[in-house]
């Protein structure tokens, strides 16, 4: 089975070099659009990452990183996400980042309504979906409904994590060709261009047929 290798990466990866990050053999990009409940907490170099990547000819994908303490809370995440990511084509998922400390006092219930409250709000738009956190979190602080009812990018240094996950986080510490920093490392073995591109995701129209 192939597999896919990527980067994840925010503001604080300074300016990057697409094309020698895509020569350097990373097959796709996870780029931090912003956070919190407001669009203008988008992202300094989500733009700018998102035109230099697609012009490098990377496929993307986008995160959203959480401070919600509520699911009202979340939903305005989404909304913020929503407008920050308008209008632009994604060819990985769109995937909501909860992680914090603090959440984690929240309970089970709590989480799994603004996960929900989030993805959901998110996929009425017609995005492909992703929950990402760390192996911990999800395995104590989520429930199996809610993790086996989405895609899941999973952050574990040390091991890789039971599947099935979609994508999986195994480094923070990585170095690449164009990235001045150190820089988070991802693998995966699903083929989500022609997941997301065939089903008319993330800003792509079905050429034929029904989405399903």
């Amino acid at each position: 089975m192939a597999e896919f290798k990527g980067i994840d990466v925010s503001v604080y990866n300074g300016q990057i070099n697409w094309d020698a990050v895509r020569a350097s053999g990373i097959d796709f990009a996870m780029i931090r659009a912003g956070y919190g409940s407001y669009s203008y907490q988008k992202d300094a170099r989500f733009e700018e990452n998102y035109q230099n990547a697609k012009a490098a000819g990377l496929p993307v994908g986008a995160y959203w990183y959480s401070y919600a303490s509520t699911p009202a809370d979340a939903e305005l995440e989404a909304r913020a996400c929503l407008e920050v990511i308008k209008g632009k084509r994604f060819e990985y998922p769109i995937a909501y980042d909860i992680e914090n400390r603090f959440q984690t006092l929240l309970g089970r219930e709590t989480i799994d309504d603004m996960i929900n409250a989030f993805c959901k709000t998110v996929e009425a738009r017609k995005y492909y979906v992703s929950l990402y956190s760390y192996r911990n979190f999800l395995e104590r602080y989520v429930s199996e409904e809610v993790r086996r009812r989405y895609d899941l990018w999973v952050a574990d240094i040390d091991s890789e994590p039971p599947r099935p996950y979609g994508i999986w986080q195994y480094s923070f510490s990585g170095e690449v060709n164009g990235i001045c920093t150190r820089v988070d490392l991802d693998r995966t073995e699903k083929d989500y261009p022609t997941l997301i591109t065939s089903k008319g995701f993330n800003g792509y129209k079905l050429t034929g047929g029904t989405a399903c």
